[in-house]
């Protein structure tokens, strides 16, 4: 890993802070669902079934942080054998994640407050979305397109990464209203993560991806 210059250990650091919230909260409450001590507050939808929210945290966190090594040039460029290798983790992660995340929308009892429609139709829907970017992906690589690889793998890891985004929201709205936002403000808070996060990634493959597939 000599190869990795400062700028991407500084991204890799930026992607790791930004991760902590949710990614290292997951965690404790994966700890806890083993046995350990309750930091996080009581979730009777993980007490009541565990399996899929701990799957979900699980892969969410591989994904993410994992992931992030995927975009490194000097990954790709000096250690293919590992970028190869860690794709296909990444890809198993990102579609666990997205397929348990799908099933808790469905499956798993929310109260009004924390999740209204317009909360419930946005996950489903970005949970496919993710799960069909990755399996794009895939297709595409075994194609040897790596444009669209590459544009599949971003769209997909800005749908993934939305905790993050709404972890930095939620603390935001704390700060300025002074309380937890809820119900529809919280829902709206929650969809514009995602929407920031997917616009992000659009102007990233707009500006990086697109000028290298047109022809000189």
């Amino acid at each position: 890993m000599s190869s990795v210059g400062k700028r991407e250990w500084v991204f890799l650091a930026i992607i790791l802070i930004y991760s902590f919230v949710p990614t290292f909260g997951g965690l404790f409450r994966v700890l806890e669902l083993l046995g350990g001590p309750a930091i996080a507050p009581e979730n009777p939808r993980a007490s009541g079934s565990p399996l899929p929210i701990a799957v979900h945290i699980l892969t969410s966190f591989l994904f993410c942080l994992v992931g992030a090594l995927q975009f490194l040039p000097s990954i790709r460029r000096y250690h293919s054998g590992l970028h190869r290798l860690l794709g296909r983790v990444v890809a198993v992660a990102g579609c666990l994640s997205a397929l348990t995340g799908l099933w808790m929308t469905h499956f798993y009892a929310f109260p009004q407050s924390l999740q209204g429609a317009l909360l419930y139709w946005a996950r489903i829907a970005l949970s496919l979305s993710m799960f069909g970017f990755i399996a794009w992906a895939v297709v595409a690589i075994r194609s040897r397109n790596l444009a669209a690889h590459s544009a599949a793998m971003i769209r997909a890891y800005a749908i993934g990464q939305g905790a993050s985004t709404q972890a930095m929201l939620g603390i935001g709205g704390m700060v300025v209203f002074g309380a937890e936002l809820m119900g529809p403000q919280r829902d709206a808070m929650m969809v514009m993560a995602w929407g920031i996060n997917l616009l992000v990634a659009e102007f990233f493959i707009r500006t990086h991806l697109v000028p290298r597939m047109r022809p000189i």
